[in-house]
């Protein structure tokens, strides 16, 4: 495989991780308030196609934090215990935050990569059809 259309790969893999990843952080923002909801995780892997193409990055797994869940009081819920808790969720929406911003940012960088490839591919269509 060329090495442009191993640069388009490598960049697309790259944008469908990242994009995975604002998926789970995204459903974790919804479900913060949802009584009982672990915070989900993303874990990325290497891939390597061959041993002479660049390694792609994939997500290799989603796994539940194992934090503890808030107790919240409130004896009114009907979830409560006889005390008056209940479990909240694990979700800290400043690291959810964190979490999409570092996303984004990843996504946008794969983006321009896989953009300047393809630049670059069409440049050489042009000058080829000179």
């Amino acid at each position: 495989m060329s090495n442009l259309l191993q640069s388009l790969s490598t960049s697309a893999a790259g944008l469908v991780a990242q994009a995975d990843r604002l998926n789970v952080v995204s459903q974790n923002i919804a479900n913060a308030d949802t009584p009982g909801y672990q915070r989900k995780q993303v874990t990325f892997a290497e891939v390597m196609d061959n041993l002479s193409a660049p390694a792609k990055v994939t997500v290799e797994r989603i796994t539940l934090d194992d934090s503890s869940l808030k107790q919240i009081h409130d004896p009114s819920h009907p979830l409560a215990n006889e005390q008056g808790f209940y479990d909240g969720s694990n979700v800290n929406l400043m690291l959810e935050m964190a979490d999409s911003r570092e996303a984004q940012r990843s996504y946008e960088a794969n983006l321009r990569s896989f953009e300047n490839a393809r630049q670059m591919s069409q440049s050489l269509l042009d000058l080829l059809r000179r």
